[in-house]
């Protein structure tokens, strides 16, 4: 299963190269906006996620079709969609809050129109035997991929133990590395995702997993971010794409309904559909009812608001763009507030 993450330089590079201004577009004409795009078929991109996954639920039931959607939905590695919807190749994308701003950062205004999820377990912190909290790891070693999701997780959990980066020394590592490294009697813990994190653990005996997202609910969200022009043009398409959301999040929470949920998926990328029980355990899905207070303006994780305020900072403090975004351009409340 590839993670979400944050980009890498590489990444922003090829965002900066191929990405324009998408509000620079000639508008639609009055009579070609009010074409239904039941006609014109929506692109969006997703890519290997329990969050973003969740849609292929959707996909095989016929409820877009059933609610008079013409969607394509077009299967990326994670960092290739974010590049696609860059390039104006996509008319939204499945996407973290802080790789939203990524985005816009090199010129493409995405709008977050709805949360999907957010990380509830399956991005953590793991630790060798004898060290059982935050805390303990002050002096210590730590590896992670630096400018990743799980260095954003790593930096909130010393902050909320008011341990300096300093008191620590971050090893930079590859994700898919991790685990090797972990094995090294030098490192005292990693900071990674799932399922690398399971390797992790196997290839050391006594360790031990000692915070995750899920002591940090709303950290990490994951939205559906649509390009500004389009979504201008196609409002209500856009609301019954919300709808087939929450119709799937009840269908994947239904017990009565979970097991073929879970087989959809499972199917989707590949993963015995046991295995994938763990992912979507670690994954909260938000239906429509939790999406209007997670859209509520909130300086705290409840709020989307107040997560993307706080990865906004990361992300400059770790150079990833040099100036903050503005967070509050980046969402678009409205359309969840109008549903019932």
């Amino acid at each position: 299963m590839i993670k979400k993450a944050f980009l890498s330089v590489s990444i922003v590079s090829t965002i900066l190269l191929a990405g324009c201004d998408n509000t620079a577009k000639i508008p639609e004409t009055k009579d070609s906006a009010s074409k239904s795009t039941a006609t014109k078929t929506i692109t969006i991109g997703y890519s290997d996620w329990p969050g973003f996954v969740a849609w292929q639920v959707a996909i095989e039931k016929g409820w877009l079709k059933e609610a008079g959607l013409n969607v394509e939905f077009k299967w990326f590695d994670y960092s290739s969609s974010l590049s696609a919807f860059a390039a104006n190749q996509l008319d939204a994308v499945l996407v973290t809050n802080g790789d939203n701003l990524v985005t816009a950062s090199g010129g493409t205004q995405g709008v977050m129109i709805i949360a999907t999820d957010y990380s509830a377990g399956n991005d953590v912190i793991i630790a060798k035997d004898g060290i059982n909290s935050i805390a303990d790891l002050k002096g210590k070693s730590i590896a992670t991929e630096k400018g990743l999701v799980d260095h954003l997780l790593l930096s909130t959990a010393l902050t909320d133990a008011k341990i300096k980066t300093s008191d620590i020394k971050l090893v930079n590592s590859m994700t898919n590395e991790l685990p090797q490294v972990f094995a090294s009697p030098d490192i005292a813990a990693i900071a990674v995702w799932q399922p690398v994190a399971n390797q992790a653990l196997k290839s050391v005996a006594g360790s031990k997993i000692i915070y995750s997202s899920k002591d940090k609910p709303g950290l990490i969200y994951d939205t559906l971010t649509v390009n500004m022009s389009h979504l201008s043009a196609n409002k209500e398409d856009w609301k019954k794409m919300i709808q087939v959301w929450d119709k799937t999040v009840k269908y994947i929470n239904d017990p009565a309904t979970h097991e073929d949920a879970v087989k959809i998926m499972s199917n989707r990328v590949g993963v015995d559909p046991k295995q994938y029980e763990q992912f979507i355990g670690g994954t909260h899905l938000l239906d429509l009812a939790a999406n209007k207070t997670v859209f509520k303006k909130g300086s705290g994780f409840d709020s989307i608001y107040g997560s993307s305020y706080h990865v906004n900072k990361f992300n400059v403090e770790n150079g990833i763009y040099k100036t903050e975004m503005d967070v509050d351009g980046a969402i678009y409340p409205a359309l969840v507030e109008e549903l019932k």
